[in-house]
Formats: structure tokens, C-alpha cells, sequence
């Protein structure tokens, strides 16, 4: 019988409707270590096209920053060689821009046979690499608010905007637990010291990932959160013993296996314990990275390496020998080996020497094409820039990130309920004192935040460079004032050696103690810092400096928002985990 009238509209209308989605629709991407046959035909017929050199190239990855590059110079030049000549597998990008980006990774898909897996550092979302993408706070901000919702929403976010440009796989969450208050490299990247809590948080971050097609990368194994050294520079030693490292650093990356990670990365530290070669470290160990990770952990993702750059590999290998010795242990991937043309031809020739098993080539390279069909890029390796304005820093999703830095706030003392400041009538003193040089105005948007509601705080910068001259001006005229702010800034950054804060800084603070005006302090990077000054008044926790946590700062002292963060790891002798004053907004 025919249809008719309105009912037939609507059926046509509904029918229009499905094809229009259908082909909106992304390419969908496994969330699970399987694959069905359509991947498992794709991955097959790739294994039997590539040559033994093929798949060697498969097997490295190098860099590339998302900014415009002259479709001739010598940077488009070099990748188009790696890419086209070498065969390499796939790319990790650095600093960038949103549409440069989307249109690079494009570019260089088109210059691969094979589609590239596309990597980045989405440790702070996006934005951590691209800029103009949203920013998300740091995991340790996601342990001060202890939400597995929001850590959730941060891994989705990230995955939907790092898809749209092209990026495929996130070398995040961080999952070392930070147990050394003096860590100079991990500290406030990981979510805390509770392993327990750590593991939550990862999870669900890798949650919102991975069902949302980006995969994501638990680093770094076998745990880089007891060290007093930074593996950029040096090789770390973990002097634990395998019972404190089963609870602790190996704990988390069972879990992140549980939750279905399908990436890991390793670290290049010496652990002793797993392995007693000395001065091995871990990313070129069998011992960890197959008899530990893969067999008793059971591990069937990538396993990729840290940057091969870093001072805890080249410092005692050649480039060369390093990747080598990494494939070897059970590495898949081998991230940013120095002179990488010159790394791939070596690899390729040690398997053709049979220096590498060909079969142990093929496990790996069977599983980095494994991960590419899952992501769906043997049927659609590229992006639509056109989609890039809808999906890049949408509304919903800078109120999701500016959420998740306003509950990340932390009061850890306020004798004297000395917050929150009255909105006006107060002569504030701020002084914005950063550790770094060349940072001089580190705090700027803090102290004119403060200076817009009180008209006559006076404002004092200083960096590492500030002589103990201009800091005794400041302590003076600070005594007119009747509450003193200071504003606390060390860069976390790689090879720096140290996330503590200038000696001359601490000398000034405690003498402010001293004094007996009412003090506050704020950390804008590690929660530690309070070991050098409990005396103080009132400490305030943001875990890092942006411009987003400067203005919640401001906000957060003069009582507009609620404050109800708790620390994500006790500081010594001070405060346990856990302990965060809720201060409700006047």
C-alpha cells in the first residue's frame, strides 16, 4: 500500500536526515585493542606489500613544528626525504598554530604511502602544543580537584580537537606518581603522590581519549616519580626496591593497562631493581620492556620510547646503538633519534643483516599498523579544514577547561581568616617574583588584576636576575602597605635542573614573615614551595602560570569564586594529602 500525505513527508524527511549524518559522520575508531576484518585484511595486505626496509622505517618517528613552512625549504625538504625516502612511520609535532597544523599533517599524508600516526605532548590539552586550541590545566590541577568527570572531559575535549588537526595520538597522561618533593621534571605534570588516586584520574582521562579516537599514551614506565634528576640532562637511578615499586610506580601502569591504554611510553631512567645492568636505562632494557611489560604485565599496545634526544640515552650511546638497543628490548616506536636519516639507514641495514630478527620487525610493525586501522586511517587519513572553526576552542569547551582550573584551587593555610581581601579600601603591596631570567613580568596579569579592584596596591616585579638591591626597595616600600601579596613563579621545563625557588626570593619572603604584616603567599607552580616559609599567613595553591590561573587568583583571593581544592600530595612535615581549607565566595 502507498504511503501519502504528511506521513510520507515526514518519512522522506527522516530518511534525508540519516543519509545526511551517515555522511557527516567521523570515521569511527576503536576504543579496544581488537580489530575487525576489514582492518585485519588492510593490515595483512600491508604486511605482505612492504619491504623488509619498509617496515624498519615504520618503526621511527620524528618531529616537525605546526608552523608555515616554504613548500621548498630545507625543513619541508628533510621530511619529505623521511617520509617519501625513509619510510618512517610517523611524526610527533611541537609548537604550532591551528590551521598551520591541519594543513601539515595533511600535506605530509598525502607525501605517505602508508598513513603517518601523528603524535603530540597533550599533557595540558591542545593547547599544550597548538596554540589557539583550549587549554587545560596541569594533572596535578586534575588531583587537586579530584574529579574523574572533569579528567574525563579533558581527555574528550583533547581528542576531538587533536583529531580535527590531524593528530591521532596523545603521549598523555602523565601516571608517575610524584613522591620526591624535589622532582625537577615531573612534579605538577603528574596527578599526584596517591597511586590510587593517580590511577582514577588516568583512567578516566584515557576514557575520554580513546572513545573519542584519540589514543592515548601512559608515560613513564617504569615510573619516573621518585627522581632528583631530569632525564633530559641525566640518566635517573630508582634506588627503590621492587616491593615500594610494585605499590607505587609500577601500580599505575597496571591500571592504565586495565583501563585499556593502548599506548605506552618509557622512560630513561636506571632501575636497578628490574634490572641491575648498570647504568642501563629502562628504554633499552628486555628485562623491563618484554619480560616485564609485555609478558607479566601483558601489555599487546605500543610501546613507544621517550625522546631519544635526551640527555639519559646520548650521554652514554650513540644514536645509533641507542635505537638499536631500544627495538631490541621491545620498543615499537622510536620517538626523535638524533640525525634520524642516518638512524633509519643503520636499522635498515642491521636488518638486513639479520642483526634484528625479521620476526621481531614484524611484531612490531604488525601492531603500529594495528593502531593505524583502529583510528580508521587506511580509509580516510585526512582532515577537513573547514571544520576546524566548530571544533577548535568551542564555547562549551573553554567553559569545561576554565572549570576545571577554577576547582583545581587549593587553601592550604588563612591564619586569621586573612582571605578573602576586602573588594576595596585595602592598600595591598604585590610583589610578583619569579625564579626564572628573563621572566620579569611573570605575575603581570595577577598584580593588575589585584590593582583594578584596589586602585592603590602597589606593584613590585623581580626575576632571577633582580638584584638584592631592587629587593630591599621593594620589602621597604612594602611596609606601607596594610596586606602584602606575593606571587610565586618557577618554570617546570626541561633541562633546567630544578623547579625550586631564587635563594634571594626565600630570604625576602621569610623577612616579610617577620615583620608582622599580614601575609600572603600564592604558588603558581609547585605546591612544595610552602616548605621554605610555613610561617606565612595565608598559602594559596594554582599549580602553574597562565593567564587563566593568574585572573582565577585574583578572583580567588577577594572571595568571587568558591575555593574547595585539596592538595594532591602532603607536604612534609606541614600537611598531609588530602588537606585543602574550603573557602565559600562572599
Amino acid at each position: 500500500m502507498g504511503l501519502k500525505g504528511p506521513f510520507r513527508q515526514t518519512l522522506w524527511l527522516i530518511l534525508i536526515a540519516a543519509l545526511w549524518a551517515a555522511s557527516c559522520a567521523r570515521v569511527p575508531v576503536k576504543t579496544d585493542l581488537y580489530y575487525g576484518n576489514d582492518e585485519f585484511n588492510w593490515v595483512n595486505k600491508m604486511m605482505r606489500r612492504m619491504t623488509l626496509e619498509d617496515k624498519v622505517g615504520q618503526m621511527v618517528a620524528w618531529q616537525v613544528n605546526g608552523n608555515f613552512y616554504n613548500a621548498a625549504s630545507e625543513t619541508m625538504k628533510d621530511l619529505e626525504d623521511l617520509i617519501v625516502n625513509h619510510k618512517i612511520g610517523g611524526l610527533v609535532v611541537f609548537a604550532g598554530n591551528v590551521y598551520e597544523t591541519a594543513h601539515l599533517t595533511n600535506a605530509f599524508q598525502r607525501m605517505a604511502k602508508v598513513p603517518l600516526l601523528i603524535a603530540s605532548d597533550f599533557e595540558r590539552g591542545v593547547a599544550n602544543r597548538i596554540a589557539g586550541s583550549t587549554l587545560f590545566p596541569n594533572m596535578m590541577s586534575i588531583g587537586a580537584a579530584d574529579s574523574e568527570e572533569l579528567a574525563y572531559q579533558m581527555g574528550k575535549i583533547t581528542a576531538i580537537e587533536g583529531r580535527a588537526l590531524g593528530v591521532h595520538m596523545a603521549y598523555a597522561p602523565v601516571v608517575d606518581v610524584n613522591i620526591n618533593p624535589d622532582n625537577p621534571i615531573i612534579n605538577t605534570r603528574s596527578f599526584g603522590e596517591d597511586p590510587e588516586r593517580v590511577s582514577r584520574l588516568a583512567a578516566a582521562f584515557i576514557r575520554g581519549c580513546q572513545e573519542n579516537g584519540l589514543i592515548a599514551t601512559a608515560k613513564h614506565f617504569p615510573g619516573h616519580g621518585d627522581t632528583d634528576v631530569d632525564s633530559h640532562s641525566l640518566l635517573p637511578v630508582i634506588k627503590a626496591d621492587k616491593e615500594r615499586l610494585e605499590k607505587v610506580e609500577l601500580y599505575t601502569f597496571k591500571k592504565a593497562i586495565e583501563a585499556g591504554v593502548q599506548a605506552i611510553m618509557t622512560a630513561h631512567l636506571n632501575v636497578p631493581a628490574l634490572d641491575a645492568t648498570p647504568d642501563l636505562p629502562a628504554t633499552l632494557s628486555p628485562l623491563i620492556l618484554t619480560d616485564l611489560l609485555r609478558k607479566q604485565f601483558g601489555f599487546r599496545g605500543l610501546i613507544v620510547t621517550d625522546a631519544m634526544t635526551m640527555g639519559g640515552i646520548t650521554n652514554t650511546y650513540s644514536n645509533t646503538d641507542a635505537a638499536l638497543r631500544a627495538i631490541m628490548a621491545g620498543v615499537d616506536m622510536v620517538l626523535l633519534p638524533p640525525e634520524p636519516a642516518k638512524v633509519v639507514a643503520f636499522l635498515k641495514e642491521a636488518a638486513r643483516s639479520g642483526q634484528i630478527p625479521e620476526a621481531r620487525i614484524n611484531q612490531s610493525v604488525r601492531r603500529i599498523l594495528m593502531a593505524k586501522a583502529r583510528l580508521g586511517l587506511y580509509r580516510q587519513k585526512f582532515v577537513d579544514i573547514d571544520v576546524l572553526p566548530q571544533k577548535i576552542s568551542a564555547q562549551e569547551s573553554l567553559r569545561q577547561a576554565a572549570l576545571t582550573f577554577e576547582r583545581a584551587v587549593t587553601l592550604v593555610k588563612n591564619e586569621g581568616d586573612l582571605l578573602p581581601l576586602p573588594s576595596a579600601g585595602h592598600r595591598i603591596a604585590v610583589l610578583s617574583l619569579s625564579s626564572d631570567a628573563g621572566d620579569y613580568f611573570a605575575g603581570r596579569t595577577f598584580a593588575e588584576g589585584l590593582r583594578k579592584r584596589c586602585p592603590g596596591t602597589q606593584i613590585f616585579y623581580a626575576d632571577s636576575d633582580t638584584g638584592r638591591e631592587s629587593l630591599e626597595e621593594a620589602v621597604e616600600k612594602s611596609s606601607e602597605a596594610e596586606v602584602i601579596v606575593c606571587a610565586l613563579f618557577s618554570r617546570l621545563s626541561d633541562r633546567k635542573g630544578s623547579v625550586g625557588l631564587d635563594l634571594k626570593h626565600i630570604e625576602l619572603i621569610q623577612r616579610l614573615a617577620a615583620g608582622g604584616k599580614p601575609l600572603a603567599v600564592l604558588s603558581f607552580g609547585s605546591p612544595y614551595f610552602f616548605k621554605h616559609f610555613p610561617e606565612v599567613d595565608a598559602y594559596l595553591c594554582l599549580y602553574q602560570n597562565t593567564p587563566q590561573t593568574q585572573d582565577i587568583a585574583v578572583r580567588a583571593i577577594f572571595g568571587e569564586i568558591d575555593i574547595k581544592g585539596k592538595l594532591p600530595v602532603s607536604l612534609p612535615g606541614f600537611y598531609p594529602l588530602g588537606h585543602g581549607l574550603v573557602l565559600p565566595k562572599k
